[in-house]
């Protein structure tokens, strides 16, 4: 891409384009240099063509969009939005998706912030017929990594920020939206989704929830089904947490059902860690057979949960 430039690490690959005609949110004046690394990153998404993959003409991956926190004390969040019938994730999941409203989903990324990992998420959950919305919890408050911890209930705030934008949508059925999170992400799953945290404060609910190896609470409510997948050499948010959490679950909460995997470590799912680092103290590296697995698990668990709920027709706004 002319007037751009790529800076690859563990997380994926960010791109720098030149910022000549781009509008931008009026928080962009006070974001640090990191947050606006992130942003640009975003915009550079929005410009790049597929020609070179797929032989086709220009296409837009999907779009930026910028919707409202749940306080007015919290900066409006961006977010990258991908849909079954545009972009790239139609041409993934060819012609079948032509439905007027779909179920949709939100994406929470980890404590390192947005990355080409959690957009390929988004794109891969659209070309399976879900609207998808890559929430990035760092960039609009300056803030460069959070890895430090503490962030997780700040980010299922900002899940239900999420919820009510892609609600308002009117290519979006708002009885069928999930949650997916990753690490810090999957943290902040669990709290929104449970009664004691951050869902006590919201009449809105999801309708399932996805937390790929998270840092598991304990006497969870969950307010619907719940699916965990951790590798059991996880080093940075151990399985048996997670374990104990499921085993201490009040007798009111919705179902979790638990994956866990045999000498995967965590982020098994991110292919770019190939060969797996240490980062932060912590072991990380890409298991394809549990990447794998856990992308089957995971389609069939949403597929099951966000089906219309009569004559498998999308529900009419």
């Amino acid at each position: 891409m002319q007037g751009a430039t790529a800076d690859c690490n563990w997380r994926g690959c960010r791109f720098a384009p030149t910022l000549a005609n781009v509008s931008l949110p009026g928080w962009w004046v006070g974001l640090s240099g990191c947050g606006r690394m992130r942003l640009v990153f975003w915009i550079s998404l929005l410009t790049i063509g597929l020609t070179s993959l797929l032989g086709a003409g220009a296409v837009s991956a999907g779009s930026l969009v910028e919707f409202p926190n749940v306080s007015e004390r919290e900066p409006k969040l961006v977010g990258y939005l991908a849909r079954p019938d545009a972009g790239l994730s139609a041409l993934a999941g060819g012609d079948k998706y032509e439905t007027a409203v779909y179920p949709a989903v939100v994406v929470l990324h980890g404590c390192g912030g947005i990355s080409s990992h959690s957009i390929d998420i988004t794109d891969r959950l659209g070309s399976w017929g879900y609207v998808a919305l890559s929430v990035d919890s760092l960039g609009p408050r300056g803030i460069a990594n959070a890895c430090s911890g503490g962030f997780g209930p700040r980010q299922a705030f900002d899940a239900y920020a999420a919820l009510r934008y892609l609600a308002q949508q009117e290519f979006v059925d708002p009885a069928r939206i999930a949650v997916l999170g990753q690490s810090m992400g999957g943290v902040a799953v669990l709290y929104a989704l449970d009664l004691d945290m951050t869902a006590q404060y919201f009449a809105e609910r999801f309708r399932a929830a996805v937390a790929y190896y998270p840092g598991c609470t304990t006497l969870p409510r969950f307010t619907a089904p719940v699916a965990i997948l951790i590798g059991e050499a996880d080093d940075w948010t151990p399985a048996e947490r997670c374990r104990d959490m499921v085993r201490h679950a009040r007798p009111d909460s919705a179902p979790i059902a638990m994956t866990v995997y045999p000498g995967a470590h965590h982020a098994f799912d991110v292919v770019q860690l190939q060969p797996g680092r240490q980062v932060y103290g912590h072991w990380i590296e890409y298991n394809d057979a549990a990447a794998e697995d856990a992308e089957v698990r995971v389609r069939t668990f949403l597929a099951t949960h966000l089906e219309p709920p009569a004559a498998q027709e999308p529900t009419a706004k």
